[in-house]
């Protein structure tokens, strides 16, 4: 059985709209796949302990091997993440291998978090958790400088969105990685209509 793993964004858990339509699409139309959706806590470090360890049991590993890099061979990792899922899942590619597709991801997120400070409530999960400057480090380390037009990413972007300014990504990843549409939101408008390419992308 195939493996991927599905990281959704800040303030958001495995309820979000985006997160049950991509399970949906899987359920029906890859049943040989299984979608790992896993509940991310607002502390970046504690939400990348938790990625890892879901790692590690796809891998069937007892532990995680530190010596593996980008460039170690892989047993098929496959990440999809949506706007700070898609910041950790550019962190799990560029540290132990695989391919992502991002949605409308966050690129600088440690750039923007100064707005947070504060106490925040997960509307989903009930989670209350606070932003201050030691997550702005947390961030930081989580950063990753990547090859650009690296053919192991597939970005979604759309120029309306509200909370990222696209430009950034596409500065990141490279045009070539990215495919960019007029209008939508930082929810992605019309997700649906693209998940038979993501899953073709990430199946090869």
């Amino acid at each position: 059985m195939d493996h991927i793993i599905y990281l959704h964004g800040f303030l958001s858990s495995p309820k979000s709209e985006k997160a049950r339509l991509v399970l949906k699409y899987v359920a029906h139309n890859h049943p040989n796949i299984q979608l790992h959706i896993p509940k991310l806590p607002g502390n970046s470090a504690k939400a990348v302990e938790i990625v890892e360890r879901l790692i590690c049991t796809v891998l069937s590993n007892k532990s995680m091997n530190k010596n593996m890099n980008k460039d170690t061979p892989t047993n098929g990792l496959r990440f999809i993440g949506s706007s700070m899922g898609g910041f950790l899942a550019t962190y799990c590619v560029e540290t132990y291998g695989g391919k992502a597709v991002l949605v409308n991801p966050a690129v600088e997120p440690f750039n923007l978090l100064t707005e947070y400070f504060g106490e925040h409530l997960n509307p989903y999960t009930g989670e209350v958790f606070s932003i201050d400057q030691s997550s702005v480090g947390q961030l930081l380390q989580l950063n990753k400088v990547i090859k650009r037009n690296d053919p192991n990413y597939l970005v979604y972007l759309q120029k309306e969105d509200e909370t990222l300014d696209y430009r950034l990504a596409e500065k990141k990843y490279g045009t070539d990685c990215c495919i960019i549409e007029e209008g939508g939101n930082h929810s992605f408008t019309g997700l649906q209509n693209h998940l038979r390419d993501i899953i073709g992308f990430l199946s090869q």
